[in-house]
């Protein structure tokens, strides 16, 4: 026995040898294994579920999505008299991203008021309130039909069942089965509903407030029998290894890599260049990767360097530009004033004072995008309407100068364009309110309405019942309602108060 151990191989030696004496600790590590294993189907378990959940959600995202677009695109409709519906609510919807094309808009009693021509009238239509939301499904016509509450009526459009179905592949694309039930109906849009696979798990979901049951199958994953062989056979080579390798890692990888860890952790861009010890260790290997990592710092610190002379170049442009368009505005604001004290008509004198107001409106906007622009969070609204008000209240007429403007404003950021037209439509309604009613207190509010939505308000006691014979109040309500349509929402006026949605960024 002992010539034949002695006639093995040194490697078959060690071999031997270790595995001997690391079977208890191998013994232990098949036990964590399966321990390991018992966790990983868990794991495999949690992920069908937060597919099912995933599914879900993106049905309902579309659905509100659809929902969403249809009621802003047919509540423009409506609020724009003299205009075909079909055809306002389509240009809405053209520039939204993912939405149906087909709808139609319907009064109150669920009579047609417009259809487009691609639109197939719903079957066991249901109504939905002023402001909600009604689905059901047609499963002949393999649809689902939305129908949202919306300004003296509603409006319906479709979702296929094959874009449902892409709305959940989106999210898990080994879905076996996907079905809808809308409480009279039922639909499969995917598979049959008795899909099988490898362990199928089924969830059901309410969405849309419980108007529509979603329930979807997916198949869970299990570990089989060459994962575990896969699992165990490195652990088991690893603790073989574990004493040889320790000495051999320690001498030639673990000291020469602590002396470059030392080397790298005491370095100081702005104490000189990067140095390496003199003695790294016996390997020809880490004394090479030491100086590849020499030639690498060396090349970061010199891109790093040119990156900072391009980023001081970028910063000095932006800067330059920012006050040739200062300056320009300020020209501008000038030649104003200049032409408004030198023009004896009184008419005259108000036009240059309307436009000076406007170009000041344009300035505010302009000074607020610059002073947010390092922090990429757009245009904080409460400061740009407050530095708005001060410059309306300091330009108005020498019979306006006591009007009282007051302020009530959320803190909310917005995008350039909205701001913008904020800005005019504000310019608007204080000029005209000061030039008519120069003793009327103005309040102006802006308040938080959801996430990415604020209501601005403006409140005088001019903003009273339209009246067509007066051509200066006529003028009034197109301008503002233009800008209301820029800002793509619908203009609200009541007795002395106006008011209009404003997307805005998240708190």
């Amino acid at each position: 026995m002992r010539e034949s151990f002695d006639r093995l191989p040194t490697a078959a030696k060690l071999l031997l040898l270790i595995s001997l004496a690391l079977l208890p600790l191998g013994l232990a590590m098949i036990w964590a294994a399966q321990s390991s294993i018992n966790n990983a189907n868990a794991a495999l378990n949690q992920r069908a579920e937060e597919q099912d959940q995933a599914v879900a959600r993106a049905i309902e995202s579309l659905i509100a999505r659809n929902a969403l677009a249809l009621r802003i695109a047919a509540n423009g409709a409506r609020s724009t008299p003299g205009n075909d519906d079909c055809e306002e609510a389509k240009r809405s919807l053209a520039i939204a991203p993912g939405v149906s094309r087909s709808f139609a808009i319907e009064a109150g009693d669920g009579t047609e008021h417009c259809v487009t021509p691609e639109f197939r009238p719903p079957l066991g239509a249901r109504m939905a309130p002023p402001g909600g939301i009604a689905l059901w499904l047609d499963v002949p016509g393999r649809a689902l039909f939305v129908r949202v509450g919306v300004t003296n009526g509603m409006a319906t459009d479709r979702l296929s069942f094959d874009e449902l179905a892409a709305a959940g592949r989106d999210v898990a694309r080994n879905i076996s089965a996907l079905q809808l039930d809308d409480g009279v109906n039922a639909a499969s849009i995917i598979g049959d509903g008795n899909a099988t696979g490898r362990r199928p798990r089924t969830i059901l979901h309410d969405i849309a407030a419980g108007q529509l049951a979603v329930r979807v199958t997916v198949p869970v994953e299990r570990l089989s029998t060459t994962d575990w062989l896969i699992l165990l056979l490195p652990m088991a080579m690893w603790v073989a290894a574990t004493i040889i390798s320790w000495f051999v890692v320690t001498r030639l990888l673990i000291r020469p890599l602590r002396r470059m860890e030392r080397a790298v952790s005491t370095y100081d861009p702005t104490a000189g260049p990067f140095t390496l010890p003199r003695r790294i260790g016996p390997a020809i290997e880490i004394e090479s990767l030491g100086e590849a990592f020499w030639r690498a710092v060396s090349r970061i610190e010199s891109s790093e360097r040119e990156m900072g002379e391009a980023l001081e170049g970028q910063r000095r442009l932006v800067r330059e530009v920012h006050h040739r368009v200062k300056n320009n505005l300020q020209v501008v604001a000038s030649l104003l004033s200049i032409h408004g004290r030198n023009t004896e008509a009184p008419e005259g004198r108000a036009a240059y004072a309307a436009i000076g107001r406007r170009v000041d409106a344009l300035a505010v906007v302009h000074r607020n995008h610059y002073a947010e622009g390092e922090a990429n969070r757009g245009i904080a609204l409460r400061p740009l309407l407050t530095e708005l008000g001060a410059g309306l209240r300091g330009s108005a007429p020498d019979a306006a100068r006591r009007t009282s403007i007051q302020l009530d404003l959320d803190g909310a950021q917005t995008t350039q364009d909205v701001a913008v037209a904020a800005a005019f439509l504000v310019t608007e309604v204080v000029e005209f309110s000061m030039l008519r009613l120069p003793e009327a207190p103005i309040d102006i509010e802006l308040r938080r309405t959801g996430e990415l939505t604020a209501r601005l308000t403006v409140e005088s006691a001019v903003l009273t019942e339209p009246d067509r014979d007066d051509q200066g109040k006529v003028q009034f309500e197109r301008v503002v309602t233009g800008l209301a349509r820029q800002l793509r929402s619908s203009l609200e006026m009541r007795l002395g108060r106006l008011s209009v949605e404003l997307p805005v960024f998240p708190a």
